[in-house]
């Protein structure tokens, strides 16, 4: 089998995956057919093509995607990914979660998702400028500070966030950095968003312990990718609560270490030889065999489907974090939950980065900057209130985190739609 945690174990559409759930929880919602309609299709989306000038003086094409899924709450809000395998079925479906992940929140947002379809590692820095700069050209009339808020995703980064609000102010005719979260402090990025996304996981897996009565201090943990949630993710454990990483991969391996895996260490790594398993001192390992582990904390952190039907059962960690977005199948949900794993659902546990990303749009629009104390604090407070609201809906009802979160966050939109007449 091979060693590494980006490869999909099942050939599960994700997209087919959030039409399972919404049917789920409207069975449990008891929604009408017309609000399942609605909330099983996107509001609009759009596919645009990318010609770019290369180095070499080549013009490349690449394909590119929008999804506003709801905005029913609010404008949307959600990542733009650069990836090799991006489908308009993966951005489908990251918009759905963007929308249930805000609601969830609770912020005056709906969700939507971008993407474009290249290989970020075989592209120069001017050649990726001119991606950037071409996506938002395509897309300019349908975002904006009050219609729909990119931000970064994966292989996607302040730098390319940058070059985007450049773009868009460049159109404008004026400063419009608004149009874009997770930009560099210094073009109106807010303190905290580097490791938003890992510091509220970070809070829910607090709640969970509290939960289930885990001494964090003493608990260990793998990590299931090691980009920037992974790493942020990894430091955070040891920082906040003197966890133990045990075992961590990337896209080329996994790597265990009973004694424990420096975070730095496994970081400055990857960044110098563009893999963890190139660290002193560790034991390579199987892929699966990570997921397997006897640790307190499972956290996938790299993409879809890592966590399915076939491997499931082999999942021996109390907690199952998961701040990747989609990273256990619905079969898998079920073997988690007969076995007593207490999962913190992707929407829920990685909403961190979108909650920022919300305080960046709000000191953008009245030019004013929190400290990055405040931006922790009121993060922390929102996950807290979120987790409370899924727990108590997974007790009343007795089902599991997942559902509770959908259950939650779908009563929440079906709430506005119906409020703003579409049902």
């Amino acid at each position: 089998m091979p060693n590494n945690c980006n490869v999909k174990p099942e050939n599960e559409n994700p997209f087919d995956i959030v039409r399972q759930q919404i049917d789920a929880s409207a069975a449990i919602l008891k929604l009408s057919s017309q609000e399942i309609a609605l909330l099983k299709n996107p509001v609009r989306e759009l596919h645009v093509s990318l010609p770019v000038r290369m180095d070499d003086g080549t013009t490349k094409v690449f394909q590119g995607y929008r999804v506003q899924y709801n905005d029913a709450r609010g404008p949307g809000k959600g990542g733009i990914r650069f990836h090799p395998q991006e489908t308009i079925d993966t951005v489908r479906a990251l918009a759905a979660w963007m929308t249930w992940k805000t609601a969830l929140l609770d912020l005056p947002l709906g969700g939507a998702k971008g993407g474009v379809i290249c290989n970020p590692k075989e592209l120069s820095q001017a050649e990726l400028q001119r991606l950037s700069r071409a996506y938002v050209r395509a897309v300019y009339q349908f975002i904006g500070p009050d219609k729909d808020v990119p931000a970064p995703d994966v292989y996607t980064n302040p730098q390319i966030m940058a070059w985007m609000a450049d773009e868009y102010s460049v159109i404008s005719g004026k400063p419009q950095f608004g149009v874009i979260t997770g930009k560099p402090i210094s073009l109106g990025g807010s303190p905290g968003r580097g490791d938003a996304t890992a510091r509220g996981g970070m809070y829910a897996i607090r709640e969970a312990a509290r939960v289930l009565g885990i001494d964090l201090s003493k608990a260990t943990v793998a990590i299931q990718g090691y980009g920037n949630a992974g790493y942020h993710a990894a430091r955070l454990c040891k920082e906040l609560f003197g966890a133990r990483v045990v075992a961590a991969c990337d896209s080329q391996g996994s790597v265990y270490c009973e004694e424990g895996i420096d975070p730095e260490e496994a970081y400055a790594c990857k960044c110098s030889t563009t893999s963890v398993c190139n660290m002193d001192g560790v034991e390579t390992i199987c892929g699966d065999d990570l997921l397997s582990l006897d640790v307190d904390i499972l956290i996938p952190a790299a993409m879809e489907n890592a966590i399915n039907s076939h491997n499931a059962g082999e999942v021996k960690a109390r907690i199952v974090a998961e701040l990747a977005n989609g990273p256990t199948t619905p079969e898998a949900d079920e073997i988690l939950y007969a076995n007593g794993v207490h999962v913190i659902p992707d929407f829920l546990c990685n909403a961190g980065g979108v909650t920022v990303s919300y305080f960046e749009m709000v000191q953008n629009f009245y030019m004013y900057r929190w400290d990055e104390k405040e931006v922790y604090q009121k993060l922390d407070q929102r996950i807290t209130d979120a987790y409370q609201s899924v727990w108590k809906a997974s007790c009343e009802h007795n089902i599991n985190m997942r559902q509770a979160a959908y259950v939650v966050a779908l009563q929440r939109v079906v709430e506005a739609m119906k409020l703003r007449g579409w049902v």
